[in-house]
């Protein structure tokens, strides 16, 4: 066999494993995307969100499929969960534990362990991951994960739905200490109407995020996680993924 031949063997195997690669994505998204999440599972929200309307928690729903189809897109390397309230209905599904691994198995190839919900600390490793999924969300719906001009389903519903002591994420500064000032609360979400919450529910500033935060090394001395499985700004900014 020749050189040239060995070079041409090596360059379609791998030419069909890419293909391959690209094959097994799209239906894993497609499975995500199409199935149906357990019977009953969203009840699970009633007693810990009971302001949540049902319409509410089936947008919970779409938000633990945004979660998923990040993690697929991520391939092995970890995201992490940023919303408390899609936080609790993804350890729901985890505690239903055939169906989940079941479920598991064909949208991601591997059972995938339910953690907290998490924000940016002085953690490297957790910091890297919810960039990573703040970064696959974003591309998912077509933002700009610099500088989007609205935020992905995934990272608007703790605000969007009044969670107390949730995550909560504007797509600047300005649109975060608007909502300080003002007291408006209605975030956009890009999916969906808006929660129906309770009186007493406060924004905690303490808690809240935006894109240059992501971005900021001096959170842990990194952006880890920021675009490093994906080249460029995301794509446009302004279609939908749609799921």
């Amino acid at each position: 066999m020749t050189a040239f031949a060995t070079i041409l063997i090596v360059a379609l195997a791998l030419a069909l494993i890419i293909v391959w690669g690209h094959l097994r994505q799209r239906r894993r998204e497609a499975f995500i995307r199409e199935t149906l999440l357990p019977p009953g599972l969203l009840d699970a929200l009633i007693e810990p969100f009971p302001h949540l309307a049902l319409k509410d928690r089936q947008l919970v729903a779409r938000g633990l499929r945004k979660f998923f189809l990040a993690q697929v897109r991520a391939g092995k390397a970890p995201v992490a969960m940023p919303s408390r309230v899609v936080g609790a209905l993804w350890a729901a599904f985890a505690g239903r534990e055939a169906r989940y691994r079941q479920y598991c198995r064909q949208a991601i190839g591997r059972v995938l362990p339910a953690t907290p919900a998490a924000c940016l600390t002085d953690d490297r490793a957790t910091n890297a991951a919810l960039r990573r999924c703040w970064w696959h969300a974003c591309r998912e719906e077509n933002l700009n994960p610099r500088k989007p001009t609205r935020l992905p389903l995934l990272f608007a519903l703790d605000a969007k739905l009044k969670i107390e002591h949730g995550y909560y994420y504007f797509t600047d500064d300005f649109a975060r200490r608007r909502r300080t000032n003002d007291g408006d609360w209605e975030t956009s979400a890009g999916d969906g109407d808006g929660g129906s919450g309770e009186s007493d529910w406060s924004f905690e500033r303490r808690r809240s995020y935006t894109p240059d935060d992501l971005q900021d090394p001096s959170i842990d001395g990194s952006t880890d996680g920021f675009g490093d499985s994906g080249g460029g700004d995301g794509g446009g900014d302004g279609g939908g993924g749609g799921d």
